[in-house]
């Protein structure tokens, strides 16, 4: 089992930044392939950007490539998520979520165990 507790989020003017971090309750943090979704009011959740067990991989959406930074310190049991050029567009509450599928990176929701309960951020303009 494993828990899971985002934190970070908040309200922030476009063009500003903001670091989520999420930490976990488990017994081998490094068996598991992390991800960060999010989801807008009336949208569906969608896959923000996923690193592998020994940070040797990272993937991200288009729209975040170049403005948000992935990364985890298995010592501390714990992911980030570093978002910068913040714009409207990215308001949502963000998740954190675990995938027992180590070796890879997905976007796909399905594939991932294990949820955080979700921290809001706000982007004003």
């Amino acid at each position: 089992q494993v828990q899971l507790v985002e934190s970070g989020g908040g309200l922030v003017q476009a063009g500003g930044s903001l670091r989520l971090s999420c930490a976990a309750s488990v017994r081998t943090f490094s068996d598991y392939t992390m991800g960060w979704f999010r989801q807008a009011p009336g949208n569906e959740r969608e896959f923000v950007a996923a690193i592998t067990a020994n940070g040797g991989r990272t993937d991200y959406a288009t729209s975040v490539r170049v403005r948000f930074t992935i990364s985890r310190d298995n010592a501390k049991k714990s992911v980030y998520l570093q978002m910068n050029s913040l714009t409207p567009e990215d308001t949502a509450v963000y998740y954190c979520a675990a995938d027992s599928r180590w070796y890879r990176t997905s976007d796909y929701s399905g594939h991932y165990d294990y949820w955080g309960q979700g921290t809001q951020v706000t982007v004003s303009s």
